[in-house]
């Protein structure tokens, strides 16, 4: 299956928006801090797991999928910390998102591992 068919790839490329949004808000004397870590974060998340999806196999690509998943309680961790930080008022929305991308790569991640 190609990645863009894929719902975890195009929800995690819906975080990827939603992130952005958020982090224009941002202080500009973060922008090479928090604003630019928040940024590779998310942006690893939809890039690894199309790279995972372009390996042969299912050990390749679970590979990958754990790389997503780490990133994404990364940025987790991040946006919580900008929240702490009065840096964005409310993280509710995203936090969906991040929890949607999180159920749907752990489930992907399990399903590659059973199937290997």
């Amino acid at each position: 299956m190609h990645h863009k068919d894929m719902e975890v790839w195009k929800q995690a490329m819906e975080l990827v928006y939603q992130v952005y949004k958020i982090v224009e808000t941002f202080p500009k004397e973060e922008l090479y801090g928090l604003t630019s870590q928040i940024k590779r974060c998310v942006i690893s998340i939809p890039s690894n797991i199309a790279e995972g999806c372009g390996r042969f196999s299912n050990k390749e690509t679970s590979r990958f999928i754990t790389i997503s998943l780490g990133s994404l309680a990364e940025l987790d961790t991040q946006l919580l910390i900008a929240q702490h930080l009065h840096f964005v008022d409310d993280i509710t929305e995203v936090s969906k998102q991040v929890d949607k991308v999180n159920a749907l790569l752990a489930g992907l991640k399990k399903y590659l591992e059973k199937d290997s």
